[in-house]
């Protein structure tokens, strides 16, 4: 088991839940683009949010920023070490900077010296892109696990241990590779994610699979998965990797894949549970099947679920019947024989 290590109020490793992160894309200085971003983060059920502090201005917006955020606020800092101490000062919960272009050892030191003043603290996280030409010898995974060890030595040779480290390629391969030999070295926390990992679906796969294959190994206590666009779909991936897992609460909605037997518009009904559903947090599962041949058979596991007939669907909750409605209801009745599931009172 990882080490336990406190962010702000949200525990990582330890045991702890696996927390899920998002970055914003918003101008870190433009302070209420910023906060809005972070609360439609929050709200998506994102645990800790990570901004971008690329210069003086954004390191001062954290004051406000931090103060108005209801979860815990994350500075990434490149390059300049100074920025990072300023963030710290400022409210910033935790920092990450990158061994790979931080700079000289007393840079880092100096860091330390402020995150241990405010019980802040240091995510490693070491890219791909950005690797220390120093560990050029070493195959890329192994190059990666070794350069974040080299930077964690130093905070550990300044007595500091309060760590979480990071180790992500734009490969899915090398991530794993990458993060398997570090969990072998170290019981700090991992925070896991694949890199520059695209967008739309290429992302999600790409996300689900180097993610998912290591929290199946029990390597990780927080993920972020790295999609460009709308942060918040960052969210949405992490929460379903998750909840597919078994490693978060939450309404599992299962439907079929569709065939000529099918009687219902699968999709778009299963999209409007999905809405339903949102960050309901209850261990439920829903099914929306096509048709009736194997649609209650195949859907009986779930806690509630609707197959299609040629006249509208049957309801049916953990695997019984409980209604028959036409095509004019279908929805309308779901929806409230699944509100009555949640309030307890579906019996």
């Amino acid at each position: 088991m990882s080490k336990a290590v406190q962010v702000g109020f949200v525990p990582i490793g330890g045991g702890n839940p696996v927390t899920v992160q998002s970055m914003t894309n918003t101008k870190t200085s433009n302070i209420s683009a910023t906060v809005d971003q972070i609360q439609k983060l929050t709200n998506a059920g994102c645990d800790l949010v990570r901004v971008s502090v690329p210069d003086q201005e954004s390191a001062e917006a954290l004051k406000e920023i931090s103060s108005l955020s209801r979860i815990p606020v994350i500075a990434d800092i490149h390059f300049d070490h100074r920025l990072a101490i300023e963030s710290i000062r400022n409210g910033a919960a935790k920092v990450r900077i990158n061994p790979g272009n931080i700079g000289q050892e007393w840079k880092v030191i100096e860091t330390v010296k402020v995150a241990r003043e405010y019980g802040v603290p240091i995510r490693v996280g070491a890219n791909s892109g950005s690797l220390d030409r120093n560990f050029g010898a070493y195959d890329r995974p192994v190059a990666l696990a070794e350069s974040a060890l080299a930077q964690v030595r130093i905070l550990e040779g300044a007595g500091f241990e309060d760590i979480v480290i990071s180790l992500k390629s734009s490969s899915v391969t090398e991530t794993v590779s990458a993060n398997e030999y570090l969990f072998e070295k170290t019981d700090y926390p991992l925070h896991l994610g694949v890199t520059e990992a695209g967008f739309g679906l290429d992302s999600t796969v790409k996300s689900s699979i180097g993610i998912g294959t290591l929290l199946l190994k029990g390597i990780g206590d927080t993920i972020r998965v790295s999609m460009s666009g709308d942060p918040v779909q960052e969210i949405e991936v992490g929460l379903s990797i998750l909840k597919s897992l078994g490693l978060r609460r939450g309404v599992n909605v299962i439907s079929c894949p569709t065939c000529a037997r099918t009687e219902i518009d699968v999709e778009a009904l299963a999209r409007k549970v999905k809405n339903w559903v949102g960050n309901v947090d209850a261990d439920l599962s829903v099914a929306v099947m096509g048709c009736v041949v194997n649609g209650i058979g195949e859907g009986s596991e779930a806690d509630i679920g609707i197959a299609g007939t040629a006249s509208g669907g049957v309801i049916f909750v953990r695997g019984e019947i409980v209604e028959k409605v036409g095509s004019e209801n279908l929805e309308a009745r779901f929806r409230h024989w699944f509100d009555e599931l949640l309030s307890g009172g579906d019996r």
